[in-house]
């Protein structure tokens, strides 16, 4: 991939037809469908290979192509964490996904070699998949520094990589500059998202306090998909899809890098 290419993720339309979420997207400009892999929405583990391939179908029609699934596994977790990740891998493979989010989600930041061998063995399964993990920076790992620890020992960032997630890490009092010279090459994806500084209701991208635009800038020499993530699953009172992928196709056009030679 040369560039940038938008995204919106269906977790900012939570119960609405994939169908329609992929036409809002492809009416704001987008290239591609950030899919949430939840038991409540059409696209879940397990899901028949029919299904999957309707699915596939209705992001294809919109002329969209699916960037991510956005899956639930916490690789820092206890329990049948291996089954989670390869079943997801196993539906990106189905669907033609290039990546999968997971989730760090450890006890504590400290549980990294939980981690290390839950990737290790499900590696093998990402790379016969041409499959992609990616690590949000999130929880118990939100800077980019934590979630590097847990994808760096494997010294192979086209498997295993790192989700940034504009929010988590400058929360976390890691500022964009150190966030992306820290990931470097691991850097596999961005996720644009705003709040306030004390507010964690997430409002359209450019009206609150993250530095969107110091974002922008330090992502000029990069190449990857950026992806409007809108938690409306979590907070089902704020605006419609719509009203942040406006925001978030002015951002894009504003300094995606064929702008910033």
């Amino acid at each position: 991939m040369s560039g940038w290419r938008l995204a919106v993720s269906t977790l900012g339309a939570p119960g609405v037809p994939l169908r329609d979420s992929a036409r809002v997207a492809a009416e704001h400009g987008c290239d591609g469908l950030e899919i949430r892999v939840h038991p409540d929405e059409e696209v879940s583990l397990g899901m028949p290979p029919a299904r999957a391939a309707r699915v596939r179908e209705q992001v294809a029609d919109a002329g969209l192509e699916i960037a991510c699934l956005a899956g639930y596994p916490k690789v820092c977790g206890p329990g049948p964490v291996v089954d989670e990740l390869r079943a997801l891998v196993d539906l990106a493979a189905l669907l033609g996904a290039p990546a999968v989010r997971v989730f760090p989600g450890g006890p504590t930041a400290g549980d990294d070699g939980r981690a290390a061998e839950h990737l290790a063995t499900v590696l093998p399964d990402l790379r016969a998949a041409g499959v992609r993990l990616l690590v949000e920076t999130h929880d118990s790992h939100p800077t980019g520094a934590a979630a590097l620890r847990l994808v760096e020992p494997f010294g192979d960032p086209e498997h295993v990589a790192v989700l940034w997630d504009a929010v988590h890490p400058w929360r976390a009092g890691e500022r964009p500059a150190e966030t992306r010279s820290t990931l470097a090459d691991y850097l596999a994806y961005f996720q644009l998202k705003d709040v306030t500084t004390t507010d964690p209701t997430p409002v359209p991208p450019g009206e609150g306090d993250v530095p969107l635009g110091e974002c922008g800038r330090l992502l000029a020499d990069w190449s990857g998909w950026v992806s409007l993530e809108w938690e409306r699953a979590w907070y089902p009172t704020i605006a419609p899809l719509s009203t942040p992928l406006r925001a978030a196709a002015d951002w894009y056009d504003q300094w995606r890098p064929t702008n910033h030679p």
